[in-house]
């Protein structure tokens, strides 16, 4: 069964940074494309990055070069490294294949805010 494990979120600051991870289990992780998506209240759900499995990255045009995705694949991890946060980005954030989708973790909240 496969599971997805989101954290890393929080609470920071306008400008600030967090690094979140998605931990994947009962899957061959490596041989999926992985996205990062998040859902802002009262917001459907939106396509954040992805990275393929060669490493190739994708990204929203509202991430403008802000964030970074990677991947571990001995770990079975993908992070998004976020800098310069702003209170837009205010969500929760899910890890996922980009296909097939599988059931969707938790999340994890980020609140950027003063």
């Amino acid at each position: 069964q496969v599971q997805l494990v989101e954290s890393g979120g929080g609470l920071v600051q306008p400008g600030g940074s967090l690094t979140l991870s998605c931990a994947a289990s009962g899957i061959m992780f490596r041989i999926y494309n992985m996205g990062w998506y998040r859902r802002a209240p009262g917001k459907q759900r939106e396509l954040v990055a992805t990275i393929n499995t060669i490493g190739t990255t994708n990204y929203g045009d509202f991430v403008k070069s802000r964030f970074t995705i990677s991947r571990d694949n001995a770990k079975n991890t993908v992070y998004l490294q976020m800098n310069s946060l702003k209170p837009e980005d205010t969500a929760v954030y899910y890890c996922n294949s980009v296909y097939p989708t599988w059931n969707w973790g938790q999340g994890t909240q980020v609140t950027v805010s003063s």
